[in-house]
């Protein structure tokens, strides 16, 4: 069996995604959100940011940055009135505690991602757990 040396490693890798191809994976997750639902979310902004900032998590009561992968901030549709303006709401990704659930797990990247996104958007859309489960199921 031949040696390895510093010259041949075992396997090449390559850089961890940055923050804009993680938003781009986030963005085409948007895109492929049935109709319906992409119709609501014009005013929802994508964000990606390595952590959550110490505002966040101590409002959240988070110690370890690495808990929070994603952020839904705004007013949910479910619970603004009729003459409610519609402010900006912003979806969050963290980039560093995604690479980490990555890294730890079996799931492809593209895939946690989309799991993210959706279940950030479905607080955007006031939903439960359960309702947010059943619109990622149906983009599969």
């Amino acid at each position: 069996m031949p040696r390895q040396t510093d010259s041949d490693p075992l396997r090449q890798f390559g850089a961890a995604p940055s923050a804009g191809e993680i938003e781009e994976m986030g963005r085409r997750v948007l895109a492929a959100l049935p109709p319906e639902f992409l119709a609501q979310c014009g005013n929802v902004a994508l964000r990606v940011e390595d952590f959550a900032d110490e505002e966040t998590l101590a409002a959240m009561d988070i110690e370890d940055p690495f808990e929070l992968a994603g952020l839904y901030r705004g007013v949910p549709l479910t619970e603004r009135g009729a003459d409610d303006p519609t402010g900006l709401d912003i979806v969050f990704l963290y980039r560093r505690p995604i690479l980490d659930w990555w890294a730890e797990g079996e799931d492809t990247l593209e895939h946690l991602i989309r799991h993210l996104v959706i279940h950030e958007i479905g607080h955007h859309f006031g939903y439960s757990d359960e309702a947010m489960e059943a619109v990622e199921e149906m983009g599969e």
